[in-house]
């Protein structure tokens, strides 16, 4: 079991072919309840680096399935990193369920999603993590 777990969660709306963000809410657990994340220069550095992973796999996955005429009017996403007492992730857990306002989704489709988010810059440069998951729903 991970000694610190730090979990962040997002709601968002979309328009457009491109999956364009039009409203974006993000929160992070602080002493088990949900607050809105307000990241500034007094930002805890970890809860940044928490947050650049979340938001390089929320493009990933917003991006790709436009590329893919998987046109979204809504998602919701978390992201759970649980470390050791030095501070090295242990676990890596990200999910995305998004609501299709128009294309029709396969497991196909969802494999090159889940495929391209793990390609993202910020992940690709984490290391090996013994825990990682990522998965995508799509309705």
């Amino acid at each position: 079991m991970s000694e610190r777990n730090f979990n962040m969660r997002l709601k968002c709306r979309y328009e457009g072919d491109g999956n364009d963000i039009t409203r974006l809410k993000v929160e992070h657990k602080v002493d088990n309840e949900w607050v809105s994340l307000d990241l500034g220069i007094v930002s805890p550095g970890f809860d940044i680096f928490v947050y650049a992973i979340f938001a390089c796999q929320h493009r990933f996955f917003r991006v790709t399935c436009a590329e893919r005429k998987l046109y979204l009017s809504s998602a919701e996403g978390s992201i759970t990193i649980g470390v050791d007492k030095d501070w090295h992730m242990e676990t890596l857990r990200v999910h995305f369920s998004g609501k299709l306002d128009s294309g029709q989704s396969g497991q196909h489709d969802i494999d090159a999603v889940v495929a391209r988010m793990k390609q993202c810059p910020v992940s690709r440069n984490l290391g090996n993590i013994p825990h990682a998951e990522t998965t995508v729903t799509l309705a």
